[in-house]
């Protein structure tokens, strides 16, 4: 099944402890796109400028992503983010954020992108998310990304949104932020009485959470030993778990655990270059092969 996802297409400078690569494509909907897109038929909403390279596009499209609702503002600046990571690779420090066009981002979906059964909102303003929904009345299943600046900014807005969604996805310390509490299964458990039918809680390297009425399990990171760039990490792990759901067409409880497990796997391949250059050499068989793997060190 066909699977829109809104929010950021961005130009990423990034550095880490050993290099520094500029003018990466970036963006939470881009590295989301690209994740789902070895699984689904994924139809990308987002705003770029005029100093977007054309390239950028082509390589989208080349995937198979569908680019009809990627929009370019003549005259526009292209959102830009440049950040350092830690040595440890886990903690980060945003350098500069440059909104720029994507900070006036108002989507409107192509018609035939409003037929769309699966919906994934990228981290955005709740406000403009809550717009995204309202132009797919006919959806089966919709899960938005969030961030803590919303969290602290706009929580009223987050919280209406999130009465509309079938499930959040979150990191650990937004949970935390959002329930005021350190313990992870409350927190998971609190923000899933806000409204969304399941939250799924990131945790980087220590894999990820779900939380249902009446499901609750942690599945663990694949075992990366090449760390390169963890930049959209979380946005490929959305993305490989939503894509699978659409091409499953099912989000039943066993197909909802196996979904994790295969956006666990896109974003152990997305860690291992810059941008998307790790991406760009895989294939699903890979991800399918690397699934084995991970079946294997948990048994089931």
């Amino acid at each position: 099944m066909p699977l829109v996802v809104v929010g950021s297409v961005a130009i990423d400078n990034i550095e880490t402890p050993t290099a520094r690569r500029d003018n990466c494509l970036g963006g939470s909907a881009t590295h989301f796109s690209y994740a789902a897109s070895f699984f689904t038929n994924v139809r990308l909403v987002g705003v770029v400028g005029e100093d977007w390279p054309a390239e950028h596009t082509e390589l989208l499209a080349k995937r198979g992503i569908d680019v009809t609702g990627l929009s370019q503002v003549t005259g526009g600046k292209t959102f830009t983010w440049t950040g350092r990571y830690e040595p440890n690779m886990n903690d980060r420090e945003t350098l500069e954020v440059e909104l720029n066009v994507f900070g006036e981002f108002d989507p409107v979906l192509p018609e035939d992108y409003r037929q769309a059964k699966y919906v994934f909102l990228a981290n955005g303003v709740p406000s403009v998310q809550m717009k995204v929904l309202e132009q797919v009345p006919g959806r089966r299943l919709a899960v938005a990304d969030t961030m803590d600046l919303w969290i602290q900014t706009q929580r009223d807005d987050l919280e209406e949104l999130m009465r509309e969604l079938d499930g959040l996805v979150l990191n650990d310390s937004e949970a935390k932020l959002m329930t005021d509490t350190e313990n992870l299964v409350e927190a998971g458990h609190a923000v899933r009485e806000m409204g969304p039918r399941f939250v799924v809680i990131k945790k980087g390297e220590h894999g990820a959470m779900f939380f249902s009425e009446h499901e609750t399990y942690v599945l663990p990171a694949y075992p990366t030993a090449d760390v390169v760039d963890p930049t959209g990490a979380g946005d490929s792990f959305a993305g490989g778990m939503m894509g699978y759901l659409a091409e499953q067409d099912d989000f039943s409880p066993t197909t909802l655990k196996r979904a994790m497990a295969y956006g666990t796997l896109a974003a152990s391949f997305n860690v291992e270059g810059f941008g998307l250059e790790r991406m760009q050499t895989i294939t699903r068989d890979d991800i399918d092969r690397r699934m084995q793997e991970y079946e294997n060190m948990l048994s089931f």
